[in-house]
C-alpha cells in the first residue's frame, strides 16, 4: 500500500516536474552552453571576469547598490513588521492592506513615479526650493541615490512580509518575563525579541538580495544609463552588440552568484528552519 501510495504521488508531480525540465532546466542548459560555444568553443567569454575592467566596475557597481539596498530595506522592513505585531488587530490589517497594496502596481509604473519626484523640477527639489532649504535642484536621479530609493521601495514589501510572519510566531510573554526579571524594554528586545526574530531578518536578507541582484526595470530608469548594474548590461548585450556569448556568460555568473550567496549563508543558519521546513 505505502510504495503504491507512493507512485501515485510521482504521478501527481510528474506533470510539474516535466513543466520543470522544459521551461526552466532546458532554457538554462542552453544559456550555459552558449555562453561556452559562442563566438569560439571554450572559456573565453569567462576569462572577461578576469580581463576586462568595464565588467569589473559594472559588477562593483551591482554589489555596492545590492547590499546598500539590502540593508535599508531590512532595516525599514524591520521598523514596519514590529509596528505591525505590536498594533491592535484594525490598524495592522490597514498596515498590511498598505504593504499589500504595491504588489498590484506595476514596477515600470512606481519606476516612472520616482522619476517624475526625483528629477530636477519634480516634486521634490521643488519644494525644497520653494521652502528655502535649497537653492539649486539635488541630483536625486539619474545617479545611485535614485535607484537605490526606487529599489528599496520595491523590495520593502519582500522584507516586511516573512519578518511579520517570523514575529507572529514570538510569544509576548516571553519579553514580559523579562521585563518581569528587570530587564529595560531595550534589553529585553535586544537580548529576547531581537534573537527570536532572527530568521525572518535572515530570510528577508537572502530575498531581497537576491532580487536586488538581477533587478532590471527600477535601475535602468532611475539610474538613466549612468548606473549600469549587471542585468542591463546584459540586456545591452544581448540586443545592442549583440554579444551572445558574453551574455549567457554573465547570466549564468549572475545565477552562480546567487548560488553562492545561499552557499555562504547555509555555513552560517539553517537554511531550512530558516525558510520554514520542519
Amino acid at each position: 500500500m505505502h510504495a503504491s501510495l507512493r507512485r501515485v504521488y510521482w504521478w501527481l508531480i510528474a506533470p510539474a516536474v516535466l513543466l520543470m525540465l522544459v521551461f526552466y532546466i532546458y532554457p538554462l542548459i542552453q544559456v550555459l552552453w552558449i555562453s561556452v560555444t559562442d563566438p569560439v568553443p571554450g572559456f573565453g567569454n569567462y576569462s572577461e571576469l578576469i580581463d576586462r575592467a568595464l565588467i569589473h566596475r559594472i559588477w562593483i557597481t551591482t554589489i555596492r547598490v545590492c547590499v546598500i539596498t539590502t540593508a535599508i530595506t531590512v532595516v525599514c522592513g524591520y521598523i514596519v513588521a514590529y509596528a505591525m505585531a505590536q498594533v491592535g488587530e484594525r490598524q495592522r490589517t490597514w498596515m498590511m492592506f498598505c504593504v499589500l497594496l504595491t504588489f498590484w502596481l506595476s514596477v515600470l509604473i512606481r519606476a516612472f513615479a520616482w522619476v517624475m519626484l526625483l528629477r530636477t523640477q519634480g516634486l521634490i527639489n521643488t519644494g525644497l526650493q520653494e521652502l528655502g532649504i535649497i537653492d539649486e535642484p539635488l541630483a536625486l536621479v539619474r545617479n545611485e541615490f535614485g535607484v537605490i530609493v526606487g529599489m528599496v521601495h520595491f523590495m520593502l514589501p519582500l522584507a516586511v512580509l516573512p519578518i511579520y510572519s517570523n514575529m507572529t510566531g514570538i510569544q509576548d510573554r516571553l519579553v514580559s518575563a523579562a521585563r518581569g526579571l528587570g530587564a529595560s524594554p531595550w534589553v529585553a528586545f535586544k537580548d529576547v525579541y531581537l534573537p527570536l526574530s532572527k530568521p525572518g531578518l535572515i530570510a528577508a536578507t537572502i530575498l531581497v538580495f537576491v532580487f536586488s541582484l538581477g533587478f532590471f526595470i527600477t535601475p535602468a530608469l532611475l539610474g538613466g544609463g549612468k548606473v549600469v548594474m549587471i542585468s542591463e548590461y546584459i540586456q545591452v548585450s544581448f540586443e545592442e552588440t549583440l554579444r551572445w556569448g558574453q551574455a549567457t556568460m554573465l547570466a549564468s555568473t549572475l545565477l552562480f552568484s546567487v548560488f553562492l550567496s545561499l552557499a555562504l549563508v547555509a555555513r552560517f543558519v539553517d537554511l531550512k528552519k530558516v525558510f520554514g521546513a520542519r
